[in-house]
């Protein structure tokens, strides 16, 4: 399992961002946070969807957007409101933003050269 450094902030960047480890995660399509930090962090709920957990829980949760920092480059991401105490996940979208792809090999982060539009 691969963990990176990530900065949450809201989108206008004041106040005091939430760091944390956050797992990176191929199965998850957005990041997901303690709902709690990211209200310290400023983010605000902007809507709820249904998710299914690793466990195949199917769940109502919370999300909004944020900047999300990591490895020197950032995103504008969709950020689920987790229980508190959840651990943090760094989901493929965030990833694919910056031009970030887990080696399926190695499970290290690997920085794409461009970023394909295509």
């Amino acid at each position: 399992m691969t963990r990176v450094t990530v900065q949450v902030s809201n989108l206008s960047q004041n106040g005091v961002p939430y760091e944390a480890e956050f797992l990176v995660d191929t199965g998850a399509i957005h990041c997901m946070a303690p709902s709690d930090r990211l209200v310290e962090a400023g983010v605000r709920p902007e809507g709820r969807t249904d998710y299914t957990l690793a466990t195949g829980e199917p769940v109502e949760l919370e999300y909004g957007f944020a900047r999300v920092s990591f490895l020197g480059m950032q995103a504008v991401a969709r950020v689920v409101f987790g229980p508190p105490g959840v651990e943090p996940l760094l989901g493929v979208l965030a990833l694919e933003d910056v031009g970030i792809v887990v080696d399926p090999r190695t499970q290290q982060l690997r920085k794409l050269d461009t970023l394909p539009l295509k």
